[in-house]
C-alpha cells in the first residue's frame, strides 16, 4: 500500500508516519508513505528526521487546498490519512479564517481528488471538540450529537460532516476518527502539557486556566497512531470511530503531575508546584470531554499501551533529553497567550 499522510510533519501525523516505517505492522508491511504538508509554523520536517533516510518514505511541500498539486499526487497513491489541519482553540479565537479556509475548504479539495481519482480508501482524522462539552457525567459515543463550541471545533464539525457526506452521495471509502486529547513527543509548544514542561524546566511561571477544573481524556499520541493504523486496514467505510484512553484528569491535575516529575528527574530548591498561576479563562472554553472507545475496541481490538502516569513520564522524559529539537521552536514561540479575544 502506498499511503498520502496529510500534515504529515505536524505531531499526530509525523507519529503515524515514523510509527508506520518503523514498526512491522500485520497488514501494513512494507507499506510507502509519501508526506504532504506545507510546513506552517508548527509543522517541523525534524520530526521526521529518524524516518527521512527511509526509501519507503517521500516528502512532498504543498497546500492541501492545491488542486492540481493534488490531481498530481492522487493517481499514484492508494490511501490518505488526512492530519491537516489548523488546530489550536486559541489562534482560532484570534482568527478564525485560516481555519475555515484549512480545515474546511482544504477537506474539501482532498475529498474532491480522492473522488476523481477513485482512491481506494480515505481516512479524515477529527476531534471530540465537536460534540461540544460535557456534564459531569456521561461518554461521548459515535452517535452523540455535534455541538462545537469554537471556531475549530466548528472547522472540524464541519469537515466531519463533508467526509461523510462524500461517503452517502458519492460512495467515496471515507472512515471518520475522533480522538481525545493527545499527547507526547515532537508536540509543538503552545498546548497545555509540551508548554507547561518546557516552562516548568525553565522555572518559569505555568498558566492555568480558569480554575483548572476542566477535564480532559488523555491519549498518549503512539496508541493513537496504532488506532489509525487499525482504523485504515480494517474501518468499516462510512463509519465513525471514537478513541480515546479512558484517562480524564483535570487541567491542574495534569499540571501537578508534570510538576512533580519534573523535580524528580531535575530536582530545585522547592516545588516547582510553587510556580502555577490561575489566569483569566478562554472564551467559551469547554468544561469536560470523555470519548468512549468501546467501538473501536470491540470492532478493531484495539486498546491502550500507555497509562497516562506510563506516557506522562516518558513525555516528560523525552522533553528533558530532546532540547535540540525544542529550543529552535521556543526561539519562534514562546509561550505567550493567545486567543483571548478576536484581537489578542
Amino acid at each position: 500500500m502506498k499511503i498520502l499522510v496529510t500534515g504529515g510533519a505536524g505531531f499526530i501525523g509525523s507519529n503515524f508516519v515514523r510509527r508506520t516505517l518503523q514498526d512491522a505492522y500485520p497488514g501494513l508491511e512494507g507499506a510507502e508513505v509519501v508526506v504532504l504538508d506545507a510546513l506552517t509554523y508548527s509543522g517541523n520536517l525534524a520530526n521526521l528526521a529518524p524516518v527521512a533516510d527511509s526509501p519507503r518514505y517521500t516528502f512532498v511541500k504543498g497546500d492541501i487546498r492545491d488542486g492540481g498539486l493534488l490531481d498530481e499526487l492522487f493517481p499514484t497513491v492508494d490511501a490518505v490519512v488526512h492530519f491537516a489541519a489548523e488546530s489550536h482553540v486559541d489562534r482560532s479565537v484570534r482568527d478564525a479564517s485560516i481555519f475555515v479556509e484549512t480545515n474546511v475548504l482544504g477537506t474539501q479539495q482532498l475529498l474532491d481528488a480522492a473522488l476523481r481519482n477513485n482512491l481506494k480508501r480515505f481516512v479524515h482524522v477529527s476531534t471530540d471538540e465537536v460534540y461540544g462539552s460535557l456534564g459531569a457525567d456521561g461518554l461521548f459515543r459515535e452517535d452523540t450529537p455535534y455541538a462545537p463550541t469554537s471556531p475549530y471545533s466548528a472547522s472540524k464539525a464541519s469537515a466531519d460532516h463533508l467526509a461523510l457526506a462524500w461517503f452517502h452521495t458519492y460512495g467515496l471509502p471515507v472512515v471518520v476518527s475522533n480522538c481525545s486529547n493527545n499527547y507526547g513527543p515532537y508536540h509543538f509548544p503552545e498546548k497545555l502539557i509540551p508548554l507547561v514542561i518546557l516552562n516548568a524546566l525553565d522555572q518559569r511561571e505555568l498558566p492555568v486556566y480558569g480554575d483548572g477544573g476542566q477535564v480532559r481524556d488523555w491519549l498518549f499520541v503512539e496508541d493513537h497512531a496504532r488506532a489509525l493504523r487499525l482504523i485504515l486496514e480494517r474501518g468499516r467505510p462510512g463509519q465513525k470511530y471514537n478513541v480515546g484512553a479512558r484517562s480524564e484528569r483535570t487541567n491542574l491535575k495534569v499540571v501537578e503531575t508534570i510538576c512533580d516529575l519534573v523535580d524528580a528527574a531535575l530536582p530545585a530548591s522547592g516545588s516547582r508546584r510553587r510556580l502555577i498561576r490561575l489566569v483569566a479563562d478562554r472564551p467559551g472554553h469547554d468544561r469536560r470531554y470523555a470519548i468512549d472507545p468501546s467501538k473501536t475496541e470491540t470492532e478493531l481490538g484495539w486498546r491502550p499501551q500507555e497509562s497516562f502516569e506510563s506516557g506522562l513520564a516518558r513525555t516528560v522524559r523525552w522533553y528533558i533529553d530532546n532540547a535540540d529539537w525544542w529550543r529552535p521552536l521556543r526561539a519562534r514561540y514562546s509561550g505567550e497567550r493567545l486567543g483571548l479575544s478576536a484581537q489578542g
